[in-house]
Order: C-alpha cells, then structure tokens, then sequence
C-alpha cells in the first residue's frame, strides 16, 4: 500500500525530538519520523480512514523509536511497552484501536532483540478534539484526563512491575498527551522511562526566528 517513492523517504533512523516548549518533567521522547508528507497520509489513512494495512509500515517505525529509547538500557530488563489510549468510543467507531495496533506490531519486531510486551494500561477519561489547540490549552485539556484501573494493573503480575516502561503514541505534537500518559502510569508506580512515537510535527520558524511545533 506504499508507493517505492514514498517508501524511499521513510528514514527509520530514531532521534530525540523535544516539543516547543517542553512539558515541565516530560521523560525523554523519540521518534522515527517527521509528521508530514507522507508518514502524515499513513497515520491519517490508519486512523482515520480505516486503512488498517498501514499499520505494519506505522508499527516498523514505531520499533525504531522504541530501539532509539531503548538503546541505552539494561538490555536484560524487559521493555514495557503501554499505548496511550484513544478517547472513549473512539475505539469502537472505528473497530479497533489505532494507537495499540501499532505498539503491537511494534513489540513483535523489538521482541526479537529483547523481552517486549504491551500492556493497555491507561485509559481516558474523556478529553476535547486536540485539533486547533495551543500548547497551554492542550495541557489543560488533558490534566487528569488518563487514570489505570486496577484490573489493568493487575494483569502486569510481578514480572513485568520491574520492566522498562515506554509510552507509545503515533505521533508526538506539544508533548502534553505523552505527559498526562507519564502522570498516570507514575500515579501508580510505574514512572515511564522515555517516550516513543511513530513521529514528530515539525518546528517551524515564527516571528523573530522563534521555533514552535506545528499543530496535527
């Protein structure tokens, strides 16, 4: 479903990829790509579209962030890799929920280096359409918006409690959804160790030279 063209510019290549500001205490975040042309048009179609094929190329690249923030590690501690979740019926509208699909197939390729699972941790509590809105604005509309049930939790067990824990999202903008995911999972012990995204908006150039990441 991706053209050679388009396929030639996808980079693979995991860079730290801060947002314009930084959310104060935001672990480190990682990306494979910039959100534009076409990395846009696959996230678009997979979320949007019901172009369910885009996840394995979506799912590639969401393993190199995760071997990007991974790198560093102790390679004998698992990976915990737990998919920031999508606002409530979101999910069913569609018939599946975007952003985990892709941690899954992501884990199935870090899963061959070192021990990977996912775990659905998180789950919204309800939050406005992000589109249109500022950082400051993104911020507040996602304070408190993220909790994990203990049902949830539960089902880590033991083995998994001592994992590196990553957050996982499809793409990376103000940094205040990967921060409202960090603030749950460390509500309950869990601190994130890094973040890892399919992608990043790009910075643009404002008035007096001034940096700003770009709205989805």
């Amino acid at each position: 479903m991706l053209c050679p063209a388009c396929r030639d510019v996808l980079s693979g290549r995991p860079r730290v990829a801060w947002p314009t500001p930084v959310p104060d205490g935001l672990v480190t975040p990682w990306v494979a790509e910039a959100y534009d042309g076409a990395v846009r048009a696959l996230v678009v179609g997979h979320k949007d579209r019901g172009q369910w094929g885009h996840r394995r190329v979506l799912g590639d690249l969401l393993a190199q962030a995760v071997h990007g923030a991974a790198a560093h590690l102790d390679p004998a501690v698992p990976l915990l890799l737990v998919p920031v979740p999508s606002r409530p019926g979101a999910g069913r509208r569609r018939g599946y929920e975007a952003t985990e699909a892709l941690v899954r197939r992501a884990a199935s390729r870090v899963r061959r280096v070192r021990p990977t699972a996912v775990a659905p941790l998180l789950a919204s509590r309800g939050a406005a359409d992000q589109a249109g809105l500022g950082a400051g604005d993104r911020a507040a509309n996602m304070a408190g918006s993220m909790h994990c049930p203990s049902a949830a939790l539960a089902r880590v067990g033991r083995r998994w409690s001592r994992a590196h824990v990553l957050v996982c999202d499809d793409v990376l903008t103000t940094g205040s959804t990967a921060r409202e995911a960090q603030r749950a999972l460390e509500a309950v012990g869990l601190p994130p160790v890094a973040v890892a995204a399919v992608a990043a908006t790009p910075r643009r150039a404002g008035p007096g030279g001034q940096e700003f990441q770009t709205d989805r």
